[in-house]
């Protein structure tokens, strides 16, 4: 087979890698971490409530959370190339909108509509599935180098986010950030990605061709959505990571407003979220490798005591340094989530069925998303702190960690690879 102009002899798993990288890069980075940092500067124009405009991740995470079973599904069942693509081009249209709208509920409908159906289709699902098509026995390993991109955007995206605010405004932040993605993104996806080894009569890993054991041979099976509702290994994964997801989601939203408050200026206040990040680079290869290794529970119960530890030290408000250091802490546990999450969900259900157990795990997250983000806004609203949600989130964490105890999945066996 060829591709390109080049023979189907070498295992490109790691370039499906480099693409989920530079996916979550743009899906994550060009949202999420520059959300806080745009954050006051869309409610000095839109709303007068910080409440207000923390309900716009709120309206972004709902619609996603509905998309997202029927996206795992068509992962599950469709070239990725095609539903990436698709993702692309909305996210792009998206972005562009958002630097047009004058009103806070013109706001929400983008965000409701084009951006929560691009990132859905673009980042998060479909380049965990695309690695976890590529990969078994090295997944946590490879999950974590792409999920690098996320934890790099955030090194990235706040001071970059910062100075287009500054020079050009927010809605000039998304005008670029809708022209990069539409530059880089598109064709990054359209020259790259091929669905699984085996279109390419390849194995996962790289592992020695077998030709005489067919695709429907091999040990994994498909999980219909009642059987994986019906186990128990779904909601060990499903709730605890779900907890996880949504308290991290508002701390990294309200951190760099917490740091403003506290009399830092944004610019500097947007290095603290990059430092969390940059430690969540370091998280996400450590965790990543380490999962495949140990006891799947233990790699979590560390992720989630790092963060919590992280999160003791921010709520001393021990000034910047002291802030920053509690991010890095806090960044290293998180880094550690994106790529724990799919690679325990690999082992547990296989390839198959990965893309529709990650999407029916979407909105179980939404639901606990649904309290995160904007209770920290109103606790910040109501007491004129953050204090309250930070001790309120150390408990989610202590809750999260004891439900990981029912998880029973064992690391993937090594598979010897091709000569």
């Amino acid at each position: 087979m060829v591709l390109g102009g080049e023979t189907a002899t070498r295992f490109h798993g790691w370039r499906m890698v480099g693409v989920a990288f530079v996916v979550e890069f743009f899906a994550v980075g060009f949202f999420f971490y520059s959300f806080g940092v745009y954050l006051k500067a869309i409610e000095a124009e839109l709303t007068g409530s910080r409440l207000g405009v923390s309900l716009g991740m709120m309206v972004t995470s709902a619609v996603g959370a509905i998309l997202a079973p029927f996206v795992g599904r068509a992962l599950d069942r469709y070239p990725i190339k095609r539903i990436m693509l698709m993702g692309a081009v909305a996210l792009s249209f998206g972005f562009a909108l958002l630097s047009r709208v004058d009103a806070i509920w013109q706001f929400y409908l983008v965000l409701g509509s084009f951006v929560a159906f691009g990132t859905s289709m673009m980042g998060g699902l479909a380049s965990a599935k695309l690695v976890a098509n590529w990969f078994q026995a090295r997944r946590g390993t490879a999950l974590g180098i792409a999920g690098v991109g996320i934890s790099f955007s955030g090194v990235v995206m706040p001071p970059v986010a910062a100075w287009l605010v500054s020079e050009y405004g927010w809605r000039g932040g998304y005008l670029v950030y809708a022209l990069a993605t539409l530059v880089v993104v598109v064709p990054t996806v359209g020259l790259f990605v091929v669905n699984r080894p085996e279109d390419m009569e390849l194995r996962p890993d790289g592992a020695a061709p077998q030709p005489e054991q067919s695709h429907a041979d091999s040990i994994e099976v498909a999980w219909s959505t009642r059987q994986i509702l019906h186990s128990r290994n779904y909601w060990a994964i499903a709730l605890p990571f779900a907890l996880s997801f949504s308290t991290l989601s508002a701390i990294l939203v309200h951190l760099v407003p917490h740091a403003s408050d506290s009399g830092i200026p944004i610019a500097r206040a947007a290095w603290v979220l990059s430092f969390a990040a940059g430690a969540g680079v370091l998280g996400k290869l450590v965790f990543g490798r380490l999962v495949d290794f140990v006891d799947p529970r233990f790699a979590v119960w560390t992720s989630f005591g790092t963060q919590l530890a992280g999160l003791l030290v921010i709520m001393q408000q021990p000034g910047y340094a002291g802030l920053v250091a509690g991010a890095v802490i806090f960044g290293f546990g998180m880094g550690g989530v994106v790529p724990l999450q799919g690679a325990v969900a690999g082992l547990a259900f296989g390839r198959l069925s990965f893309g529709t157990v990650l999407g029916l795990i979407r909105p179980l997250q939404f639901s606990f998303n649904l309290i995160g983000i904007p209770l920290a806004g109103w606790i910040h609203d109501t007491t004129g702190s953050y204090d309250v949600a930070w001790k309120f989130f150390c408990g989610v964490y202590i809750v999260a960690s004891l439900m990981v105890a029912a998880l029973r999945v064992q690391r993937a066996p090594s598979v010897p690879a091709a000569a």
